[in-house]
């Protein structure tokens, strides 16, 4: 089976939503990763901090600059991660259709490279 990556992608809130309506996404997305599992297409999900905990490293010049927090600005950023294996990619996008429903996020879903269809 093929490997796709399911992005979950955060807006940028200004402040985040409140404790019972997180609570709601995480027993929703708890189920949904279990779903996954019973239908053997768990491979892996995570959810990450906020982008002001990152660190880019970048190649300039023959050396590498780091810059802490986020670098770039934008509405969206991604949340999270879920790697699924999936027969083709209308499998994949329903997938992310429950990802969607689970987590009330938009989803972007993309295939890995190098892999051929089963």
């Amino acid at each position: 089976m093929k490997h796709y990556l399911l992005n979950v992608m955060q807006p940028g809130w200004d402040e985040l939503p409140a404790p019972e309506v997180l609570a709601e996404i995480g027993r929703n997305l708890d189920a949904f990763h279990q779903e996954l599992r019973e239908a053997g297409a768990w491979v892996f999900a995570g959810g990450l901090h906020g982008p002001e905990s990152s660190t880019v490293l970048r190649p300039r010049d023959g050396d590498v600059l780091i810059t802490d927090g986020p670098y770039a600005e934008g509405k969206e950023q991604l949340g999270g991660i879920c790697v699924v294996k999936a027969p083709d990619l209308d499998a994949a996008l329903e997938w992310g259709r429950r990802a969607a429903r689970a987590t009330t996020l938009p989803i972007e879903v993309r295939p890995f490279m190098g892999e051929a269809e089963d």
